[in-house]
């Protein structure tokens, strides 16, 4: 496999979502999104995704040249209008007034609506944490997982983020992860490249534990820790399509096929000011609760002391296929 730096991920990428139809500035968020995602190993939502995304720039499920609209209706309330474009645009777009919001008022709502999948929600929780807040953040996807005891899916993977400032312009912890067993990018992954998944991912059709990632897409996805997960996963779906007047789950149409409607997709964000709180008393209990855990070898903070690589292997046949997309 070739080693590709990330400054040469992010420029092709760009490149080929330009070549799509992307306009420049969307094209260029877009693109160091990506390369957060493969510096940090997460190729579910790394260049996995750029050819989806430049199949649907062509056939217009996404939107590569709107400007979002910013309003805000209330003192610690911030709606985006994504108009069917890139979250990560539509996220740019209201991060100043979220930040202004949050410093005014000690905690503000942030919502993002109307838009593409945001794949990686932890890239959005945080870019608030090194803005100094704390954030929680909220998005749901196709219909993948069914109710304990059930066999028919009603809920996305709805993965939930949260980044907790160091108080030094960094992150002090943070986490990212779908309320499913597993994200569905990993079944999808294993489907392809023939190999079997563990019990406990999955059901088939008929409701059945299942190992086979074949039967497993064409039944569902079982919620992590059962109804406890299951219950995290509906307070998921209440933040993120309730809450932004988005689709729910049920709604939401195949994220990767290349035609179709719009996805339609909103995140939630609840972001608050440790300043607005505990003050310094915040960082103080943050340093004591990382030292209880640091104390005990071979144990961390979820995310702590990340670190984006200069460059990541990726597979021949991906690098080329993105090579491609720019000719």
């Amino acid at each position: 496999m070739p080693n590709v730096s990330l400054d040469d991920i992010e420029t092709t990428t760009k490149a080929a979502l330009e070549n799509a139809g992307a306009r420049t500035d969307i094209a260029s968020q877009v693109a160091h999104a990506v390369r957060i995602a493969e510096s940090n190993g997460n190729k579910i939502c790394g260049l996995y995704y750029l050819d989806s995304y430049c199949t649907q720039l062509q056939t217009g499920r996404v939107m590569g040249d709107v400007d979002p609209e910013v309003h805000i209706d209330r003192p610690g309330a911030v709606r985006v209008d994504g108009k069917m474009g890139f979250a990560q645009s539509a996220f740019a777009a209201g991060l100043p007034a979220a930040l202004e919001s949050a410093t005014a008022n000690g905690i503000c709502g942030f919502a993002i609506e109307h838009t593409h999948t945001c794949t990686s929600l932890g890239y959005f929780t945080e870019q608030f944490a090194k803005a100094g807040m704390l954030a929680i953040g909220a998005t749901n996807a196709t219909p993948r997982v069914a109710p304990p005891g059930g066999s028919s899916a009603v809920l996305g993977t709805n993965p939930i983020a949260m980044a907790v400032p160091d108080g030094n312009g960094g992150v002090a912890f943070q986490f990212d992860f779908s309320t499913s067993a597993v994200a569905l990018g990993k079944i999808t992954m294993a489907n392809a490249a023939g190999e079997q998944i563990p019990l406990g991912w999955a059901v088939d059709a008929d409701g059945n534990p299942t190992t086979d990632p074949k039967a497993a897409l064409e039944g569902s996805l079982v919620s992590s820790g059962g109804y406890k997960g299951f219950g995290i996963g509906l307070m998921v779906e209440i933040l993120a399509s309730a809450l932004t007047g988005t689709n729910r789950s049920v709604d939401v149409p195949p994220l990767k096929a290349p035609e179709g409607p719009p996805h339609d997709l909103g995140q939630f964000y609840i972001v608050i000011d440790p300043a607005a709180y505990s003050d310094a008393g915040f960082y103080d209990h943050l340093a004591q609760l990382a030292a209880s855990i640091a104390d005990q070898p071979g144990t961390r903070l979820p995310g702590q002391n990340r670190r984006e690589a200069e460059s990541v292997e990726v597979e021949d046949h991906i690098w080329q296929a993105v090579q491609q997309l720019t000719e």
